[in-house]
C-alpha cells in the first residue's frame, strides 16, 4: 500500500471535510473500535452520529456514560492531531500528549490511579480469557523508548510497520486504564 498516497488523501479529505471518504470512515471506525476495546457502551451508529452531527440517539436502556461521549469526541480530535503531525518524529512526549488529549475532561483525568500525563503506576493486562501480560509499570518508559527507537529508525514507514508498532505498543500498554491486573 502506498502510504504517501494514503497520507495525502487523509490530509486532503480532512481539510475539505469530505464525507464518506477514508478520513470520514477511519474517524468513525477507529474511534468506535478503540473505545469499544476500553469498554465504551456506544454503538458504531452512535459514534457516527457524534462525528457527523455532534449528538447521538440514546440506546434502548437510555443510559449515557459521560466518559464514553467525551472520549469519543476526544478521539476525533486526537485523530486530527495525528494527521496534523503526521510528518513529525514520534516521541515519548507526543505519546503522553495523545493520552492527555484522549482523557481530557473525563473522570480519568482527575483520578491519580490513572496518572494521566504520565506512565502507568499499576500493572495492567489485555483481555480476560486469553490474558496477555503487559510491561511492568517500572519498565513501561524504557519499553516505549525502545519501541520508538525501532520505529523512528525506519527510513520509510509502511502500513505493516504501523501495525507492528500498534501491536508492540498495546503489549506495553504504557498508560493507566481499566485493564488493571488482578495482583
Amino acid at each position: 500500500m502506498n502510504t504517501k498516497k494514503l497520507k495525502g488523501t487523509l490530509i486532503n479529505e480532512k481539510v475539505n471535510k469530505v464525507k464518506g471518504g477514508i478520513y470520514h470512515t477511519s474517524q468513525i471506525i477507529f474511534a468506535y473500535n478503540s473505545n469499544k476495546i476500553e469498554g465504551s457502551r456506544l454503538t458504531e451508529d452512535q459514534t457516527k452520529e457524534i462525528f457527523e452531527n455532534n449528538f447521538y440517539v440514546l440506546g434502548k436502556d437510555g443510559l449515557v456514560i459521560e466518559d464514553d461521549l467525551i472520549e469519543t469526541k476526544n478521539h476525533f480530535k486526537l485523530f486530527d492531531y495525528i494527521i496534523d503531525n503526521i510528518d513529525e518524529l514520534l516521541t515519548k512526549d507526543m505519546l503522553i500528549k495523545m493520552n492527555v488529549m484522549l482523557k481530557k475532561n473525563t473522570t480519568y483525568e482527575s483520578n491519580p490511579k490513572y496518572n494521566v500525563g504520565g506512565f502507568k503506576t499499576a500493572p495492567n493486562i489485555i483481555g480476560t480469557i486469553n490474558v496477555i501480560n503487559t510491561s511492568k509499570p517500572e519498565d513501561a518508559k524504557g519499553d516505549i523508548e525502545k519501541l520508538l527507537s525501532w520505529y523512528n529508525s525506519k527510513n520509510i514507514i509502511t502500513i505493516e510497520d504501523i501495525i507492528e508498532f500498534h501491536v508492540r505498543f498495546e503489549r506495553i500498554h504504557p498508560f493507566g486504564d481499566e485493564n488493571d491486573a488482578l495482583v
